[in-house]
């Protein structure tokens, strides 16, 4: 109890007389003071960081009402006055009571859920960040429904509101999101939106858990309405009980212990409304003080009890100072903020002599921790901000990660993985100050969130794609299918050909449908490959055949002896050449044979002495008669275009020479120089002639005027 307006010093000259036709002393003002100077003190045991601090001016402010308590020593009680002071304050409270009972009972019918406000009930920590626990925002919908189970399981239903409404908030954002692509897929299927529903089991089982959670948290309120109500009957029939003791014919002795278990009971009565909390106590305060003016007439009594009150005092005076050796401020706080609450409700006044005493030392004990907590909150605010711009930071860095330059599966997978890691330092990063925690969590939150739509947005776009492939695929499989039996192996080829490299090109499937279309795509194209090889070996035999007919005749070229008689030899040379001819296509692994024979046939020609163009001709005529044995058309193409560009070339250079003999127009013709270009001129048009019987015989092979 406090020790403002100590009553054994405040009715020093009282009599038993009146002490029994004094039934209260006047509360009335005294009530409006205690309101204001204890309002902050009635509250809750403060925790750091949150609650009113005690502050050496708020000390002081109790230690002037001590002193007030002392100098009304002398004063003597206006009973009458009193009296009329106590029904005013009985009334008014019964009055409070009233519109507070009718209030309560309007906010019951508007309400499901009612919260009730206990006087012993802590207020939030709000720079304890909740996200640090788990970001809701990354689990499924069945982790959520886990980790909401969790919760209903481990913890009361009243710690866990803000968890739960997070749960819920995300939970419906994924269900919604799920819906929406559920009706998009049954409108466009024709389906009428009248007609459309969609719920799951997880739907259902998230629906039965938030009834059962939010049930609980109904049934806890009422309870704690109960009990609180409860509580304060309990104590208002103590202050009656406490008001009885002035009248009670008993021994002063007897009335002494009664009194002691009345405060007994009192600190042990529980909890009520926080809204009564400080009529309730003023009130009690007030009676206690009567009391302490009776027991002022006994002063073995009053002794006793400051002799108590001094060995209390000086107890919570030793472990201020104790404190002051404690490392963890915020601890050392909390701990000076219930001792303060000791001092206040539960520990009576002094002795006048040791009164100013005991609390210089309280209050300087006070300050001291007092000092440390505010140098501590300064450094923390600091660091605090340091970490809210470390977090802006990383807020920064997920929304760049977020506008990709240039969408694809590999940037988003190497997006998701630096956000990974973004996020694990946001949450190793320490508090923030507690006016921007709101702030900072929100900004993340929004950031997480964009980031993972414009990803799920990417891979569902992906995913459209993937179905948009899966035809494509799925028409190259008709097409192979209908010509893997095809016997026409010059046009099938190229085309089978053609959608294999097309396959190639579409994207990625549904990975669910991938194994099962290349199967089907693969096993027709094998089918026809395996024909057309098939078909290849049995050429193969064939051209084998020819090859050894060739190798044969390669040898006889080369150890054919001429016989000196041009026309003879030469005759010869084209029987072998005409043999050649008639021998057909050898494996294209052995293709160089035909090189060997052109090869040896320019040996012969150099014996026999022939001309350029005679030599060049049957040369030509040997290697084009090996195109056509190979049925090469490509070849033969490739062929008159280079005959035709060399025609251009030499009618060029023979234009240039030409042009160079008119630097020489006064020169001699017998000038080695003016000699070298005729010479020249005569080589170029000699093998312009050789190039045009070629092109002549090519166009007749290819069938082209």
């Amino acid at each position: 109890m406090s020790d403002k307006k100590t009553p054994e010093d405040s009715v020093a000259e009282n009599t038993p007389d009146s002490v029994n036709k004094t039934t209260d002393k006047t509360i009335q003002s005294e009530a409006a003071e205690n309101d204001s100077s204890n309002a902050e003190e009635s509250k809750e045991t403060p925790v750091a960081g949150e609650a009113e601090e005690v502050t050496s001016e708020a000390a002081e402010e109790t230690h002037s009402e001590e002193k007030e308590t002392g100098s009304k020593e002398n004063e003597t009680s206006a009973s009458e006055e009193n009296t009329k002071a106590e029904v005013s304050t009985e009334a008014k409270a019964k009055e409070e009571e009233k519109v507070d009972t009718k209030a309560e009972e309007e906010e019951t019918e508007t309400e499901d859920e009612e919260e009730v406000a206990s006087s012993d009930d802590e207020e939030e920590d709000e720079n304890d960040e909740a996200e640090a626990d788990i970001d809701y925002h990354e689990l499924s919908k069945k982790e959520l429904i886990a980790e909401f189970r969790r919760l209903l399981e481990t913890k009361s239903v009243q710690q866990i509101k803000n968890d739960v409404e997070e749960i819920r908030s995300e939970f419906n954002a994924k269900f919604n999101e799920e819906l929406e692509q559920q009706k998009e897929d049954f409108l466009a299927e024709g389906g009428n939106i009248i007609d459309f529903h969609y719920s799951t089991p997880l739907r259902k089982e998230f629906n039965s858990l938030y009834f059962d959670y939010k049930e609980r948290r109904n049934n806890h309120f009422k309870n704690l309405k109960k009990d609180l109500q409860a509580n304060l009957e309990k104590r208002l029939e103590l202050i009656e009980e406490l008001k009885s003791l002035l009248n009670a014919e008993e021994n002063i002795n007897t009335t002494y212990k009664h009194f002691k278990d009345i405060q007994e009971r009192w600190h042990t009565a529980g909890p009520i409304p926080r809204d009564k909390y400080n009529l309730v106590w003023n009130t009690y305060h007030h009676h206690v003080e009567n009391f302490y003016d009776f027991l002022h007439l006994n002063r073995e009594f009053r002794d006793m009890d400051f002799k108590h009150n001094l060995e209390q005092k000086l107890k919570l005076i030793n472990r201020a100072e104790e404190l002051h050796q404690e490392t963890n401020v915020p601890k050392a706080f909390r701990e000076l903020q219930m001792l303060h609450k000791m001092w206040k409700e539960e520990v009576g006044p002094v002795a006048k002599e040791f009164r100013e005493e005991v609390w210089e030392k309280f209050s300087a004990a006070t300050k001291v921790i007092h000092d440390k907590r505010q140098d501590y909150l300064s450094k923390m605010e600091s660091e605090f901000d340091e970490n809210f711009d470390k977090k802006m930071e990383i807020v920064k860095e997920i929304i760049a990660h977020t506008n990709l330059e240039k969408p694809s599966h590999q940037n988003w997978q190497n997006a998701i993985k630096k956000v990974q890691a973004l996020r694990d330092r946001y949450f190793e990063i320490g508090k923030v100050p507690r006016a921007k925690n709101k702030e900072i969590w929100s900004a993340f939150k929004e950031a997480t969130r964009n980031f993972n739509k414009e990803k799920n947005a990417f891979y569902k776009n992906q995913k459209k794609e993937q179905y948009t492939n899966l035809e494509k695929k799925r028409e190259l499989i008709k097409i192979a299918q209908e010509n893997k039996d095809g016997d026409d192996f010059e046009v099938v080829t190229p085309l089978m050909k053609k959608i294999q490299a097309e396959w190639k090109k579409i994207g990625h499937v549904p990975r669910k449908e991938s194994d099962k279309i290349w199967k089907e795509f693969k096993d027709a194209c094998n089918h026809y490959f395996d024909r057309l090889h098939s078909k290849k070996n049995e050429a193969n035999k064939e051209e084998l055949e020819h090859f050894k007919q060739k190798s044969e005749l390669l040898e006889q070229l080369k150890s054919m002896e001429l016989s000196g008689d041009k026309k003879a030899d030469l005759k010869s040379l084209k029987e072998h050449i005409a043999s050649w001819k008639k021998i057909g296509r050898v494996p294209y692994n052995k293709r160089q044979i035909d090189q060997k024979f052109n090869k040896a046939l320019d040996g012969m020609f150099a014996k026999l002495d022939l001309n350029k163009k005679e030599s060049e001709m049957i040369k030509f005529e040997n290697k084009l008669n090996s195109m056509v044995s190979q049925d090469d058309e490509r070849k033969l193409k490739n062929e008159h275009f280079f005959i035709s560009k060399k025609i251009d070339e030499t009618k060029s250079e023979i234009r240039q020479l030409e042009n160079n003999l008119g630097f020489f127009q006064h020169v001699p013709d017998d000038n080695p120089l003016v000699k070298e270009v005729h010479q020249n001129i005569a080589r170029h048009k000699e093998q312009l002639d050789v190039w045009k019987a070629k092109l002549k015989r090519i166009k007749s092979v290819r069938d082209i005027e």
